[in-house]
Formats: C-alpha cells, structure tokens, sequence
C-alpha cells in the first residue's frame, strides 16, 4: 500500500484518540512502518528519535529481542484464556513478582487493559471496601489540582484537567480537588518541601471536614504528567500517607505513568518511604507491547471481599483481563530490570540528560527547567496557544517525536539511550524550540 492510499484510508476509517480530525486538512497523519530501538521509521523511510516513548509506554526500544522472543515463545503455548474460573502461569507470575517489588505489602493482583481501567478499579474497590465494612457513606473521592487519571467516566470523575472532563460533565460525579504540591509554587526562600506541606495542610483541613465520606484520595506519586509535568517533593507523599491513616482513607498511588524506573526508582512511592493501600500501573508494564493494567492492593483490603455473599465479591470484570500474551511481555520485562541494572544505567542517562538540557538550553526563553529521573521538563517563556502544535511539527522536521502538554515541553525516552544519543535527543529538541519560537 502506497503512503498516500494508508493515510487517505485512515483518515476515512480511523477515528484518532485526543484529536480534531479536521486538523487533519492541513497537518498529515505521520504514516510509521516499523521500529528499532529508539527509532521510529515511516513509510518514506524517514527515522524519528522516539523522544517520548510512545505515550510514555515504551520502555527497551521497539521491537525489543527479548521480548519478541517471549512473545514468540508464550505463542505457541497459550494466547488468552478468560480469568473467571481460570488461571495459567503467566498471570501467577507477574502477579507475584509485581507483589514482590512492593516487599509483598500489595500482594493481590487484579487485571484490566489500560491505565483508565485500573482507575475505575482501584476507586470502586475502595468504595466497595467501605461498603463491606459497614460505612456506605465513604463513597466520594479527593484528587489534586491539575491531576489526570483516565477519561473513562468513573476515573474522569477524579481528573481535574477541563478540557478532558468538562465536555462530559452531565455524566461525571467529580471528585474535590485539593492543591497541588507544584514545587513551581515556591515562595522566595522557600523550597519544594515547603510547598508539600502547605498543600498538605489543606489536604489536612478537607480531611477533617469530609473524611466521613470520603474513602480514598488518588495521587500521581511525585510527577502530575497530563497537567504539564508538575513535580513535586516526596515530602508530600508522606505527609499524605499520614494524613490518610489518621482519618481512615485509602490512598491510591496513580503509578501508570511514572511507575517502572520513569521517576528513578522502580516505583515513584518509594522515594517517599511509604506504601500505598492501592497501586494503579500500566503504560510501561508490557514495555510498550500490548494493553495491560493491574491494580494491587493490600491483604486488608482483599479480605474485605472474602465472603460466602457474592454481593460481598468485587463485581468487575474485563474479557481480557490477564491476557497470557501481555503478561508475558511483561513479565519479560521485568526480566531485562532483574538482569540488567537498569535502575542505575537510567541514573547515567538522567543525569546527561540533565547536563545537555542546562547547557543547550542556555540563552532560551525558558524556565522551571526540572527533571525527576527520566523526566526532564521545561516551560516556555510567551507560548501561545498554537505552540504545541508548531513544536511537534518543528520536532518532526529535526528528526525528533515530542509532544508538548501547552507551554512544556518535555522529554521521555525509553531506556536504550547511549550519551551520543541522549545528546542528540536533547539537541534535536532545542532546535525544534528555535524554530518553532516566534521571531524576534
């Protein structure tokens, strides 16, 4: 098929997520064909730094060896059986050994496709969890300022970015927000810690006033991604976790972006020196394969549903939750973090990254340049509203695939960067910058 027939096929047949199709006019469809490594490669053969892994999903580069060879080897053995009733290998696996990385803590795995899914899972189960314990009136939810957690009713419910949540408004029962802890919110001589606390202190007034009917506050550990990528101090996270055990609420760690190394370390929670009750993942679970979400919870909140009753029972379910196929790919994922030090190769390439980004940056309108592990964001002095859209098409002139979220631009690679390379991605995106700057 000819580039042109694939994209005029596409824009008959295919409706894109996130996107005013009519755009589509004057800006094409970028037509890809396959991948290697960082690389993506379209049907004219032009190559592209994948600069932010494919929606933050890819983890070891596309079509990854090893896990191609796990794929093909789960091929010829099973493809999906339905979980309801059932069990295979993979899925006892990668429940345990996701299990182990939390030090058994969360040891209960339950499965969906994608990362909304495992929202709506992990507040019903809290909801639930109250419900079964006697409080009914714990149904309502507190998220923070500027958060995103999915698009899908329930989880649009506690995603606090307007463009998202407001054209469905009629079908939303929102949840309160409360501030974020935005380290960009410093006062002069106060430092991101400072700003934890102060957001905590409101978290901490709300808490006091609705914590009756409140079962569980949702958080994106240390990195608020969908709202320009808000970084914040781990001081929070354990001011909240404190907050949540004094007055009786779950606390849900939104890990599905910044879980698996993005944020530093393996999950972003940990910086904090606290444990969640619900843990949300997904995105970089399967390396960027297949579709794969899990919510892990902790044996309390299990045994609450542990019942003769089956109205007592978690009443959700998805056709494949458990996907043999995915779980494999996962688990060998979970293979190259086990056999590879991946945790401190990833300490190497945050810390070039850091260092180009503060020497080719040098002279541009930017400012709150920050980075947390394999994030590195800045924002752009005097950006417009059409900024973003010249910028990825800056981006794909030099060669680089970035998306910036309004006045940030941020940078997301998959782990498989040399220095050369991380220069290069770096490079790539400050040339992008220049050209897609008004003159003058």
């Amino acid at each position: 098929m000819s580039e042109r027939d694939l994209l005029a096929r596409s824009l008959a047949a295919v409706w894109h997520p996130c996107t005013q199709m009519k755009h589509h006019e004057r800006v094409p469809l970028l037509a890809i064909a396959r991948g290697e490594g960082p690389w993506l490669e379209d049907t004219a053969g032009r190559r592209f730094l994948d600069g932010i892994s494919s929606w933050w999903t890819n983890l070891f580069g596309h079509c990854n060896p090893r896990i191609n060879a796990a794929l093909q080897d789960q091929l010829g053995r099973l493809e999906h059986a339905m979980l309801a009733g059932f069990t295979h290998e993979p899925v006892v696996a990668l429940s345990e050994r996701l299990s182990a990385r939390t030090e058994g803590h969360l040891g209960h795995a339950f499965y969906a496709s994608d990362g909304a899914s495992a929202t709506e899972i992990a507040l019903k189960m809290s909801q639930h969890y109250w419900r079964n314990c006697g409080q009914p009136g714990k149904n309502r939810f507190l998220c923070l300022e500027g958060s995103y957690h999915g698009e899908t009713v329930g989880a649009l419910a506690v995603t606090d970015v307007a463009i998202f949540r407001e054209a469905y408004a009629p079908l939303v029962r929102p949840a309160a927000t409360v501030a974020s802890p935005d380290a960009r919110r410093a006062e002069p001589g106060e430092t991101g810690a400072d700003v934890a606390r102060r957001a905590a202190d409101q978290l901490e007034v709300t808490l006091a006033r609705a914590h009756r009917e409140i079962a569980a506050l949702i958080v994106e550990p240390l990195i608020q991604g969908a709202s320009g990528m808000v970084m914040y101090d781990p001081e929070y996270l354990r001011q909240a976790r404190a907050l949540c055990d004094r007055y009786g609420v779950h606390l849900i760690a939104d890990e599905i972006a910044v879980g698996f190394g993005r944020s530093g370390s393996f999950f972003a929670y940990r910086q904090a020196g606290i444990r969640p009750d619900l843990l949300c993942l997904s995105k970089g679970i399967s390396g960027g394969y297949l579709p794969l979400s899990t919510v892990l919870c902790t044996e309390d909140i299990y045994r609450a549903f542990y019942d003769d009753a089956l109205g007592r029972a978690f009443l959700h379910s998805h056709s494949y939750t458990g996907n043999a196929l995915a779980c494999r790919a996962a688990l060998a994922v979970l293979d190259i973090f086990d056999e590879d030090a991946v945790l401190d190769a990833n300490r190497e390439r945050a810390r070039w990254m850091g260092e180009y980004a503060g020497e080719l940056l040098a002279g541009r309108p930017v400012r709150h340049l920050r980075q947390r592990g394999m994030i590195l964001a800045f924002d752009v002095a005097g950006a417009d509203r059409d900024f973003p859209a010249r910028y990825f098409a800056a981006g794909l002139d030099q060669g680089v695939l970035l998306r910036p979220i309004g006045e940030t631009v941020y940078l997301m690679p998959p782990y498989v960067l040399d220095r050369a390379l991380t220069r290069e991605l770096v490079a790539r995106a400050v040339r992008a910058l220049d050209a897609s700057l008004p003159p003058g």
